[in-house]
C-alpha cells in the first residue's frame, strides 16, 4: 500500500473528484503538449451531469482558456471519465483519457496516478492490527514505521484550522442558483453564548463545508465533499480543549490511515460509491482519531470505524443542481458529531462485535456498485430529482 499522504490534499473546492481532478488532468496535457494551440475537452457521465454545479467547466477554463468543452453520458465509461484532445492549429498532437477516481487522484491513459513506491507492506486492516499486536505498536507506531517522512501532515493541520477559521468570518450566500445562506458564523455566536460544545462542532463542520461550497482553499478528508468533518473536530481539539498539536498530528495521520485503506479496498468516490463512501469514510476516520486521542486499543479503533461506514451505509450522493451545498453541508455536520459517538458506542461493546472493519469496506464498496447510478453524483434522483420536481410545480 502507497503513502498515506496523498489521502489529504490541500485544494480549491466544491469538488476534489470535480474540481481537482480535471484541474490536474488540465496542467497534465497542457506540460504533455507544449506547443499545442488549442485543446477540446469532452466531459462525460457525473462530470457532464453536475459539471456546471461543481465548478468543473469554470475550472478547465480557469487552466486551458477558451478551450471547447462537450458533454456525453456514456455508462460503459467511469462516472468521472474526461477526454481532452490537444491540437496544433488543426493537427491532433494527443488524446488522452483520464479517470477522476476520488479526492482529487486520477488515472491517466488507464494508468492510476503513484508515487511508484509501496510504503506499507499491508493493505487491509486485519493485516495492519495483526502485525501492530504481534509487534506491540499503536496505530501511530506502525504508521511511523514505515513513513520516511511525516512532515507533510503540519500544512495539512494548518490549512484544516484556517478553513474552518475562515468560513466563521463569512457572511452572505454561496455561489450558485440555490441562494443558500452561510450560517456558520451566526451559528458560533449562538453556541458560545450557550457553551454548547456539539453546538461549536457543527459550526466549526458548517464552516469548512462553507468554505469548500464557496469554492475556498480546504482539504480533502478524503474528498472535499466531506471536508468539513475532521477539521470540525481538529479545531474543537485544538482551540477548544486545548489538546497538544503533537497529539492532534498523530491522530491526523492514523486518520489518513484508515482513508487509505478504504481508498484502496474499495472507494472514496461519490459517482462510484455514493455519499456512503465520503461522508461514511470521513465518519469513520474521525473516529479512529478521536479513538487515538483517547488512547483507545486498537480493537475499539477499528469498531468504531467500522460502527461509522456501518451505519452510513446506501448513503446516496443526490446534491441538488449539483451543488455541494445540499444536503451535503448539513451531512457534514452530522457526520461530525456522528464520530465523536461512534467512537463512544465503541468502547462499550468491542468485545460483542461481529463485523470487522474489512468486511464493513467491502461491503460499503458492493453496495455502491449495486447502486442506481442516478443515487451517484448525477443530480438525476433522490433529493436532487424531488427538489426539481418541487420548483416545477409552485410555477
Amino acid at each position: 500500500m502507497e503513502s498515506i499522504r496523498n489521502i489529504y490534499k490541500i485544494g480549491y473546492g466544491p469538488s476534489s473528484s470535480h474540481t481537482i481532478g480535471p484541474s490536474k488532468a488540465c496542467l497534465y496535457v497542457k506540460q504533455k503538449y507544449l506547443n499545442a494551440t488549442s485543446f477540446e475537452v469532452i466531459l462525460f457521465n457525473s462530470l457532464s451531469l453536475t459539471g456546471l454545479g461543481h465548478d468543473t467547466l469554470t475550472t478547465i477554463l480557469r487552466i486551458i482558456p477558451n478551450c471547447q468543452i462537450t458533454t456525453k453520458v456514456d455508462k460503459s465509461k467511469h462516472p468521472n471519465y474526461l477526454i481532452i484532445k490537444s491540437f496544433l492549429n488543426d493537427q491532433l498532437l494527443g488524446l488522452d483519457e483520464f479517470e477522476s477516481v476520488g479526492g482529487g487522484k486520477l488515472k491517466i491513459n488507464g494508468v492510476i496516478e503513484s508515487s511508484g513506491q509501496e510504503t506499507y507492506p499491508h493493505q487491509t486492516f486485519t493485516e495492519i492490527k495483526n502485525y501492530c499486536l504481534e509487534n506491540h505498536l499503536d496505530l501511530y507506531e506502525y504508521i511511523k514505521k514505515f513513513e520516511s517522512d511525516l512532515t507533510f501532515i503540519e500544512p495539512i493541520f494548518q490549512t484544516m484550522l484556517n478553513s474552518v477559521k475562515n468560513g466563521l468570518s463569512k457572511e452572505g450566500f454561496l455561489p450558485g442558483k440555490l441562494l443558500v445562506q452561510r450560517r456558520a458564523k451566526e451559528m458560533y455566536h449562538t453556541f458560545m453564548k450557550n457553551d454548547s460544545r456539539r453546538g461549536l462542532i457543527s459550526a466549526y463542520a458548517f464552516s469548512a463545508s462553507e468554505e469548500n461550497a464557496a469554492g475556498g482553499l480546504i482539504v480533502t478528508a478524503p474528498t472535499c465533499g466531506a471536508c468539513g468533518v475532521i477539521p470540525s473536530l481538529v479545531y474543537h481539539a485544538y482551540h477548544n480543549k486545548k489538546l497538544k498539536k503533537s497529539l492532534i498530528l498523530k491522530s491526523l495521520l492514523v486518520a489518513g490511515l484508515i482513508g487509505k485503506i478504504i481508498e484502496v479496498n474499495a472507494s472514496i468516490s461519490g459517482a462510484v460509491a455514493g455519499c456512503q463512501a465520503e461522508i461514511g469514510s470521513a465518519t469513520a476516520m474521525a473516529s479512529a482519531m478521536l479513538c487515538y486521542i483517547d488512547n483507545d486499543s486498537i480493537e475499539v479503533t477499528e469498531c468504531a470505524s467500522e460502527i461509522a461506514i456501518e451505519h452510513c451505509l446506501g448513503l446516496t450522493c443526490d446534491p441538488i443542481m449539483g451543488y455541494v451545498q445540499i444536503p451535503c453541508i448539513e451531512r457534514n455536520v452530522f457526520a461530525s458529531l456522528r464520530a465523536i459517538d461512534c467512537a463512544n458506542i465503541a468502547k462499550g461493546i468491542v468485545g460483542q462485535r461481529k463485523i470487522s472493519l474489512d468486511m464493513i469496506i467491502k461491503t460499503m464498496y458492493q453496495t455502491g456498485l449495486d447502486m442506481m447510478s442516478k443515487y451517484k453524483e448525477t443530480s438525476k434522483g433522490g433529493l436532487a430529482k424531488a427538489y426539481l420536481e418541487k420548483i416545477k410545480n409552485d410555477k
